[in-house]
């Protein structure tokens, strides 16, 4: 599982994930099934250079050239552009984090308890639980199987919030708030970093998500 990690996606923890592994899949297939149609082609042509000499100047095989890439690029249009309007859906949040970006952690404000605000910078202070360069003093801890709303801004340069298993990855401008919606279907840990090179120390700065049940997201609300 692990070397299949390295060269794929990581397993998804949310919907809009999940769609994007399967758009991915199946535009896959599509390409290699028109890789395969164009080897054989030129196979043929370079060591039977009569197979298709009838086909060289009819009007069959032009419009066979034509009719084909396009009916291609409607299998592909239309998932992709469905998939596209899913990821911005905001639907109905339940609970609203607001995310800054600074040179180099993040702050995360949950703007439905007015008393939770917390910087997150990453955690020097390893042991042997920890994950070099991805572990963070102070987590994002959201709710499981909840609609959460992601408010996101700079307060200096461009970042870029990513958490790849999410499917999420959107800029932190200063002076602009992007939004985005989020709903994780599974329990744990989930690790990103900024993904916009916003200066010396763009890569110390790791995002770290934790999925709780909700009883247990209602626990750490009332311990602030």
């Amino acid at each position: 599982m692990t070397t299949w990690m390295t060269i794929s996606f990581q397993d998804a923890n949310s919907p809009t994930m999940e769609q994007l592994i399967g758009f991915h899949d199946y535009t896959m297939i599509i390409l290699i099934l028109i890789t395969i149609l164009i080897m054989y082609l030129m196979t043929m042509m370079i060591f039977n250079k009569f197979i298709n000499k009838n086909l060289l100047n009819k009007q069959n095989i032009e419009i066979i050239w034509t009719i084909t890439p396009a009916v291609m690029l409607i299998l592909i249009a239309f998932p992709s552009i469905h998939l596209l309007y899913l990821t911005d859906e905001i639907n109905k949040p339940l609970i609203t984090v607001k995310i800054i970006g600074h040179q180099w952690y993040w702050t995360y404000e949950y703007s439905d308890f007015k008393n939770i605000e917390f910087d997150s910078y990453m955690n020097k202070n390893l042991n042997n639980n920890s994950f070099r360069l991805l572990d963070v003093d102070n987590n994002m801890i959201v709710p499981l199987n909840t609609q959460i709303r992601l408010i996101i801004t700079s307060n200096d340069v461009i970042h870029s919030w990513a958490m790849p298993n999410l499917g999420k990855k959107l800029d932190a401008i200063p002076g602009r708030l992007n939004q985005t919606s989020i709903l994780i279907t599974r329990p744990g840990l989930m690790f990103g970093q900024c993904s916009e090179i916003c200066g010396a120390n763009h890569s110390f700065m790791p995002i770290v998500v934790e999925s709780t049940p909700m009883v247990f997201f209602l626990k750490w609300v009332s311990s602030f």
